[in-house]
Order: C-alpha cells, then sequence, then structure tokens
C-alpha cells in the first residue's frame, strides 16, 4: 500500500453508532419524497396511496418479528421506542403496581426513562451483571415483587455486544404475568429475532442501525398488552402515537427489514468470521489487550476491547486520523469524559474502562479493512504507551 492510499483509506467500523443505508431501501423511499406525498390520515386518494405504502411497511416489520401487523407502531427510533414501552406501561397498569426491574448495563434510552419514573414514584431494581455483562434469570426473578409490572432487559448491549439471556428472562416474565420489554436495536438484522419465542411483550428497534434511515423506529406491542401512549393529538398508531407519520421512513424501515430478513444467515456468517479474525490479529500483535464481554454470547459484529495504559478516545483519535471510524462507547455517550457505565457495572474501575476502543462491522466490511487496522493500530498503541511512560 502506497502512502497516498494510507492517506486517502477510509474505513468504517461503527455500524452499532449508525449504518449506510442499503441502496433498494434508498430507492423505496424515493417515490414518497415527491409524488406520493400524501398524508396517510386523508381520505383522498393521495392520503391512501400513503396509507397503503405504511400498512406495506408495517407488515414488513412484522414478518421478520413472527408478529401481526396490528401490532406494530412506528416511532422515531429507538429511544422513543424504549420511552414508550417503560413509560406507556408504568403509567397504564399504576393501579396493578408500582415496581419496575431492569438492567445495570441498559442503554439509556430505557435508563433514564426510569430514573425519571422513580420521581413519579415508581420504584425500580437495577440488577448486577457478571464479568461479561451479562444478568443472571435467576436475580429477575427473585427482585420480582407482588408490584412487579415490567421487566426492562436489552437483548444485545451496545457497547461490549453481550446477549442477554432474554428467553429464560422471558419465561419468567411470563409466568409471574409481568410484562417483558427487550431494547432489542443492536440485535434486529443480526440475530434471529422471534416475539413468540422470546416471549416479550414489548420490542423496540431503529431503522438505522439495520441500513435504513434515521428517524424512524417500531415498538412491538403483544395484543392485550395494557400501554398508554405519552404523544397526544390525533388517533394515529391506532391511537398509541400521536403525529403525522413519517411515510418516507417508515417505507424505509419496512425495505431494510425485508432485506435483513433475506441475508441475516448468511451475513451474520460471513461477519463473524470477519469478527473473529480481527479479534485473533489484535491479541497476536498487540500486548496487554482484553476482550469486553461475553467471549462467545456476543453479536456477530461487536469487538470491544480495551488497551493497558492508554486512553480509547486516544486510540479512537489517532485511528481517525488514518481514515479508521471507531468508537469508544455508545454514540449517544459521545463526547462524555465519564467512563462506560456499562464497563463499570461489569466490575472495571475508571482508568480500566476509559481505554475501551468498540470495532462494530458491518455490511460494507471486508477482509482488506481487518489488514488496514492491523497495519496501523500496533504502532498507533506503540507509541502511546511509549508517550504515556507506563
Amino acid at each position: 500500500m502506497t502512502k497516498e492510499d494510507r492517506v486517502t483509506r477510509r474505513v468504517y467500523l461503527d455500524y452499532a453508532a449508525t449504518t449506510p443505508m442499503h441502496g433498494d431501501v434508498v430507492q423505496a423511499m424515493i417515490p414518497y419524497m415527491s409524488g406520493m406525498f400524501g398524508n396517510p390520515s386523508s381520505g383522498h386518494t393521495f392520503g391512501q396511496e400513503a396509507r397503503a405504502a405504511v400498512e406495506d411497511a408495517r407488515v414488513q416489520v412484522a414478518s421478520l418479528l413472527g408478529a401481526a401487523s396490528d401490532e406494530i407502531v412506528f416511532t422515531s427510533g429507538g429511544t422513543e421506542s424504549d420511552n414508550l414501552a417503560v413509560k406507556g406501561v408504568a403509567y397504564a397498569n399504576r393501579d396493578r403496581g408500582n415496581h419496575i426491574i431492569t438492567t445495570s448495563v441498559e442503554h439509556l434510552a430505557v435508563l433514564e426513562p426510569s430514573r425519571f419514573l422513580q420521581t413519579q414514584g415508581f420504584d425500580v431494581t437495577y440488577l448486577p451483571v457478571d464479568k461479561y455483562g451479562l444478568v443472571d434469570p435467576d436475580a429477575v426473578e427473585k427482585a420480582i415483587t407482588d408490584r412487579t409490572i415490567l421487566i426492562s432487559v436489552m437483548y444485545a448491549n451496545n457497547e461490549v455486544g453481550t446477549i442477554e439471556p432474554i428467553i429464560e428472562i422471558g419465561r419468567i416474565a411470563r409466568s409471574k404475568g409481568v410484562y417483558f420489554h427487550t431494547d432489542a436495536v443492536q440485535a434486529v438484522g443480526h440475530v434471529p429475532v422471534n416475539v413468540d419465542e422470546l416471549k416479550v411483550d414489548l420490542l423496540s428497534i431503529s431503522a438505522h442501525k439495520l441500513s435504513g434511515p434515521k428517524g424512524v423506529g417500531a415498538l412491538y406491542v403483544r395484543n392485550g398488552t395494557k400501554i398508554t401512549s405519552f404523544l397526544h393529538g390525533g388517533e394515529q398508531e391506532h391511537m398509541r402515537r400521536a403525529s403525522t407519520e413519517n411515510v418516507t421512513g417508515i417505507v424505509g424501515l419496512g425495505k431494510a427489514m425485508e432485506i435483513a430478513g433475506g441475508e441475516i444467515a448468511a451475513e451474520s456468517k460471513r461477519i463473524v468470521k470477519l469478527r473473529d479474525r480481527l479479534i485473533k490479529d489484535l491479541f497476536k500483535h498487540i500486548d496487554d489487550i482484553r476482550l469486553n464481554g461475553h467471549p462467545k454470547l456476543r453479536l456477530p459484529n461487536n469487538v470491544n476491547v480495551s488497551f493497558d495504559y492508554v486512553e480509547g478516545q486516544t486510540v479512537a483519535s489517532h485511528l481517525d486520523m488514518a481514515g479508521i471510524a471507531v468508537s469508544t462507547a455508545s454514540a449517544c455517550q459521545a463526547g462524555h469524559k465519564d467512563p462506560s457505565h456499562v464497563l463499570m457495572a461489569m466490575g472495571y474501575i475508571p482508568e480500566e474502562a476509559r481505554n475501551s476502543i468498540r470495532f462494530s462491522l458491518g455490511r460494507e466490511s471486508t477482509p482488506d479493512d481487518i489488514d488496514y487496522v492491523m497495519e496501523v493500530l500496533p504502532s498507533i498503541i506503540k507509541k502511546l504507551r511509549k508517550s504515556s511512560h507506563r
């Protein structure tokens, strides 16, 4: 590789933050940006064209989840879906109880609504995790009381990629008559997700994590689940989410889900090979390194590692100068100086938690990308450690 190639090479390894839109998704959306612009609530032909597109997308989303189409509520993204699930179930079931169970490693879109509900008279149990980021299903069961109305445990962690024991927790929640929500934003499109097998009552997804557009997502709500909307106005989404639907975005989400459904098996297998190769090469060429998260129960595309004696943000900045995009934690926490709450919950001290880097792979990732990372990263680590006088 020439010096010119090295300077101009751009490698994107931050797919957990967001993904480029698939070309077929873009093409599906284009007609609804111009000629087919109707409001789906309008009764005329323009409106009914838009309504048909929304309902087609609803079927596409439901199909990949193994759900009924009327169980899909379109939202503005994963954060709104999580908020609707947590707050919506809490307020709708306050007459039954005021206790919520979640974990210490959830996305802020679950943690912050839970903390807010504590100011409104709700009790929240934040369960600990082990060194891999796994929550113990037995701990979930022991935490349930006669006042528990909701359990919210993410399908897979957005930072370290650990896949939680959702099926076991779903069985426990079902046996106790407690609603169960999972934030599956990082999982959908990467691993099989079937709401009946998981025994979940609510499940959050976000389009831009699976080659769809930003600003749109969905919440699966099992029929019979008692939930209230926190957006009041019109009667859209069967009165579960007021506001004119984002038709263009919803069409994009539907197409992205359809594509994911057709590719998931082969693509996951391909990505796992790249992931495992990256992990192997990192440990082969760099000393004093650790893999964060579970070594086997992890997302196909996630490699989260810590390099001793160097801060992750500094490593990420040097990689960026070399044209390689990675992250140190959730994109929602970018710029924060506090150490990762996920790694802290896993037992890391602040200095260790600040040393982490997340590589996340996607559809456009190639073996050449891994080669380039390994060409530049070892020298970066060596240089930074030398300057740190370890």
